[in-house]
């Protein structure tokens, strides 16, 4: 066999753009959900091309959590990194039910795990704008309802 057999190609259907719209989102890496925050960004936000930063537990990595330092000293860095050279003026923030960063890694108990999860968007808030104070910071809750359809509800800031 040799080495053009064994390559693997595929080409994209989607063209690309140079256009940027100035915008990213932070979100949980878990991939359950990664159709739904694209659809949220594209359709409901008209976003159609914004930077991503998709890491475990999305914003709780920005909530100054002792056991997530690494994480947050790492997101923060990239965050900072993409505000200042794709000159970004918003930055969503998306939380999502049940999520397994929060019950294994910080180790919070179901029973607290939404209220945790939106103060860790407020927290989360404050560390973006110490990125600018430009920036406009969304943030929103991922909730799967029946159908597994999931709905997006703002989280007041």
């Amino acid at each position: 066999m040799n080495d053009q057999e064994s390559t693997f190609f595929y080409r994209s259907n989607s063209s690309f753009s140079n256009e940027r719209v100035h915008a990213a989102a932070v979100y949980c890496s878990d991939g359950r959900f990664g159709d739904q925050f694209d659809d949220l960004m594209r359709n409901a936000l008209q976003l159609p091309r914004y930077d991503r930063l998709a890491v475990p537990g999305g914003s709780a990595c920005l909530a100054s959590h002792f056991s997530a330092y690494r994480e947050e000293e790492g997101i923060a860095e990239q965050l900072r990194f993409l505000v200042n050279v794709h000159q970004l003026q918003r930055v969503v923030l998306v939380a999502h039910e049940n999520c397994a960063f929060y019950t294994q890694r910080l180790r919070i108990s179901p029973m607290q795990l939404e209220t945790q999860q939106r103060e860790d968007m407020r927290k989360a808030v404050s560390r973006v704008h110490s990125f600018g104070s430009h920036l406009q910071v969304d943030a929103f809750f991922a909730r799967l309802q029946q159908g597994g359809i999931v709905q997006f509800e703002s989280v007041e800031l």
